[in-house]
């Protein structure tokens, strides 16, 4: 792992990471219709802050990062913040279960086929495939210097389709030495490219695109629309 040294500046517009859109709008508490006054909706707000990942994260709570680097007063900051603060447990290709990073795409299409793909794995452990389900796409604009696993440069092990031991070993020795991110070719969509930025603060011009309604009828091909 110590060989994948290769790093590129990269100014990338447009990115796109899709998030169920349940928490695109996130500005207002779920919990607001359930309380009857505003001493009740405080108490509610103090159960819920007690279990959410991202403000202890920006209260300085987290083991896996700091207050000092997530961000504050930006359009979107909570979704930002979100994706560093609640990694799953098992953590993803570049990340651990301590730490997120900010997942994103180049193209529109790789996002949909990494989200399909995640989706339809879990359908198959049910032996169901119906479900109906939206996504909204929060865009970025990245300019900043990432280590690149494109082409020569690639490391196999990194980008296997049923393991992320190798991606995660990598991701940690590069964080521990100051990496921004990695760059590298999506596994679930031949020909697309991924970001995993470990950074809050390279997240830049975060905005909504579509939204996307993704319906899965029986088939493990899902029917997507834009909504």
């Amino acid at each position: 792992m110590g060989a994948v040294r290769k790093l590129t500046n990269l100014r990338q517009f447009d990115t796109c990471r899709l998030i169920p859109s349940r928490f695109a709008d996130i500005e207002d508490s779920v919990l607001v219709p359930l309380a009857e006054s505003d001493d009740v909706l405080r108490d509610l707000f103090d159960l819920d802050n007690a279990t959410n990942e991202r403000l202890r994260g920006e209260y300085g709570g987290l083991p896996g990062i700091g207050v000092d680097e997530l961000v504050f007063g930006v359009p979107h900051f909570r979704i930002i913040n979100a994706a560093f603060c609640y990694p799953r447990p098992e953590g993803s290709r570049f990340n651990d279960g301590d730490r997120g990073a900010w997942y994103c795409a180049f193209d529109t299409e790789t996002a949909l086929a990494e989200v399909c793909f995640h989706k339809t794995v879990e359908y198959q452990e049910i032996k169901r495939f119906e479900d109906c389900v939206s996504y909204q796409c929060m865009l970025a604009d990245f300019t900043a210097t990432f280590h690149d696993l494109r082409g020569a440069n690639a490391c196999p092990k990194c980008l296997d389709p049923n393991s992320y031991e190798t991606s995660q070993a990598l991701a940690l020795e590069l964080l521990e030495t100051g990496s921004m991110g990695v760059i590298y070719p999506s596994v679930r969509r031949p020909g697309g490219t991924n970001l995993a930025c470990f950074r809050p603060a390279l997240v830049g011009n975060v905005r909504k695109g579509d939204a996307y309604r993704l319906t899965w009828a029986g088939s493990p091909e899902p029917v997507i629309e834009i909504i």
